[in-house]
């Protein structure tokens, strides 16, 4: 008899020891999740221009995982496994594709605004995270003013602007293959620049070692000839991929509307129609 107590009173203890280091266990998980984290992601959308609305759909990709979202926060049914991970967040828009952290030009592209941060994932911990959204793309438009004799019989100016940044890393904020983007311009009919011509254009950026600007100047009834028209604008655009929430307006000179066949046409100078600063002086 007495050793069936002591046989119980042991089991007893047994029991009791372990549900009290289940309890202890229990206690030193802070998420239901101990073994992972989890994301919770907010984005930012404070750094983009006049004009530029908040994207109706955006993505988050972070190692495995890809997810959209069409409102303010992002909280992803996913775990991740603790370690080091790069999330990127970014909006799809037309005329650009995404593949990693690196924007594509396909068309004519809309407003791109991209996030990148490192993350540190911890088990058992969930994490608060801000995507601070930066704008990509930065509009720039092209005024042109012609003189002399033939300069109301214009018919049309049709051109591209060189150097123009086809891709960029929004990881790195590494440009590269340059392009060449189509530039139609249109004659100002009223207000202060009636009479001159206008093209607006938007980039995710410059690059390479120059930014030309090539036309032709076509004439009513083919009188004078067409005329062709180039001017360096690398100086002009130097800073051009800064201040991306900034619309970047200059005006240009053409040098001479030519008056008979054979000649062609330059720009006397850059001038910033926005922002204030001192005249760009090109030839």
């Amino acid at each position: 008899m007495r050793k069936y107590s002591i046989y119980r009173t042991f089991l007893l203890a047994a029991a009791m020891l372990l549900a009290a280091t289940s309890c202890v266990k229990d206690e030193l998980h802070d998420t239901p999740h101990p073994d992972t984290g989890k994301i919770t992601v907010t984005a930012d959308w404070s750094d983009r221009g006049n004009g530029v609305d908040i994207p109706a759909e955006w993505t988050v990709a972070m190692g495995d995982y890809t997810g959209t979202e069409t409102g303010t926060t992002h909280a992803p049914d996913y775990l991740f496994e603790p370690g080091d991970y790069t999330l990127a967040a970014y909006n799809t828009t037309e005329g650009i594709t995404i593949d990693g952290t690196t924007a594509t030009i396909t068309g004519t592209p809309g407003w791109l605004l991209t996030s990148v941060q490192e993350v540190t994932v911890e088990a058992d911990t969930d994490y608060e995270l801000t995507a601070a959204m930066h704008q990509q793309v930065r509009q720039l438009t092209l005024v042109l003013e012609p003189t002399g004799d033939a300069a109301g019989r214009i018919k049309s100016i049709e051109g591209s602007l060189g150097g123009a940044a086809g891709t960029l890393d929004f990881a790195t904020g590494i440009y590269g293959a340059a392009t060449d983007v189509v530039l139609h311009f249109t004659r100002i009919a009223e207000g202060d620049d009636a009479g001159k011509w206008t093209a607006t254009v938007r980039l995710l950026g410059i690059t390479g070692e120059r930014q030309t600007l090539t036309a032709t100047l076509t004439y009513t009834d083919g009188n004078p000839r067409p005329c062709r028209l180039e001017s360096d604008l690398t100086e002009a655009l130097k800073d051009f991929n800064a201040d991306k929430t900034i619309p970047l307006t200059l005006y240009g000179t053409i040098a001479e509307t030519p008056d008979e066949a054979g000649m062609t046409a330059g720009i006397t100078d850059w001038r910033p129609g926005n922002n204030g600063g001192e005249d760009v002086d090109i030839h």
